[in-house]
């Protein structure tokens, strides 16, 4: 069988950790070359001697010559991919970009939350946003996907699902999330992100400021009007998983039955979502290690809670992206990502 060949630009990281270990399982993927500049040279089983069934690879360094026959995955900063992302499209190749560079459609919007100049911004008109449950057809026919942040889909999938229902919000949209290490930056030694910082503690940081925020109020509302949403992250002290928290204000009373029943038809036909009979069967341990996106809801008079839970490592990054390259490639879209 002739496989699909993939490169993995900027795999020495966590993320990049994860979709090898997702790919090395894959009957149709080939995993064919791996960049780090932190660990340039090395075997990868030097650097994930945890990982089993590894491909027989040496990390090379982002500049290093990529096979002209491989498709690519950016697990890289977000400056390395404004550059790299259009570099490869012009090659032929399909790309999913992991970083946020490509997500907003809104150039000072980007400006202000990642804080450096685009200077790529014609190519926003090639990409398309990776979230399976909202733009599935349209990631079928695209070479270039911007896969989702792990904060912006746990919120923007629960909010979208209520379909006409967000005509009747009112008021900005409250995002209460909570993050394990992983996904709230604790991808380099920084001393905020180490252990004795972290355990026995709990915090919150980028307070109405977080990147993630203008990408929530992009798509949570695509085919209704706009809403405002404020978005505090807090820091958890777990490796992996996120948990928000959702507050929803309607201008009139909304029967709970039309929210289960939009929530419940949606998540019948998807098969990474799934509904719980109450907002406090969710749990981060529930959607651990798996691509699901687990949600609950509450109503009390004009207000809904929404409360989801996933795996940011997962559903929230590298599942997302092989969720997508399956959908790239037309292979089946569950494939690599649940156990039969």
């Amino acid at each position: 069988m002739i496989k699909t060949k993939i490169a993995i630009i900027g795999a020495g990281g966590l993320t990049g950790k994860e979709l090898i270990n997702l790919l090395a399982h894959h009957p149709h993927f080939q995993i064919v070359h791996i960049t780090s500049n932190q660990v340039d040279g090395k075997h990868i089983r030097e650097v994930f001697p945890d990982l089993s069934h590894l491909p027989d690879l040496v990390f090379q360094k982002h500049e290093s010559p990529v096979p002209k026959e491989a498709h690519i995955v950016l697990a890289t900063p977000n400056e390395v991919s404004l550059e790299k992302a259009p570099e490869f499209l012009s090659e032929g190749r399909k790309v999913i970009d992991l970083s946020g560079t490509y997500r907003l459609h809104d150039k000072g919007k980007f400006e202000t939350a990642y804080k450096f100049s685009h200077t790529k911004f014609e190519w926003m008109d090639k990409v398309v946003f990776g979230l399976p449950e909202l733009f599935r057809e349209k990631i079928k026919q695209t070479n270039f996907v911007s896969n989702p942040g792990c904060y912006a889909t746990s919120a923007i999938l629960p909010i979208a699902i209520l379909g006409n229902l967000r005509k009747k919000i009112q008021g900005p949209v409250i995002v209460d999330a909570k993050s394990g290490v992983s996904g709230a930056g604790g991808r380099t030694e920084e001393i905020k992100f180490s252990y004795t910082h972290v355990y026995e503690n709990f915090r919150a940081y980028k307070i109405l400021s977080h990147q993630h925020e203008p990408e929530m109020e992009e798509y949570a509302f695509v085919g209704s009007d706009p809403k405002e949403i404020h978005f505090t992250p807090h820091l958890l002290p777990v490796y992996r998983g996120i948990l928000a928290t959702i507050y929803i204000t309607f201008d009139s009373p909304v029967d709970p039955k039309e929210i289960e029943d939009k929530l419940r038809s949606f998540a019948e036909k998807e098969p990474f979502v799934r509904l719980y009979p109450s907002p406090e069967d969710i749990e981060i341990k529930k959607v651990q290690n798996t691509n699901y996106l687990d949600i609950g809801f509450k109503m009390k008079g004009n207000t809904l809670v929404l409360v989801s839970a996933l795996d940011n490592l997962v559903k929230g990054a590298a599942g997302q992206a092989l969720q997508n390259l399956n959908l790239m490639f037309g292979y089946p879209e569950t494939l690599g990502l649940v156990t039969i």
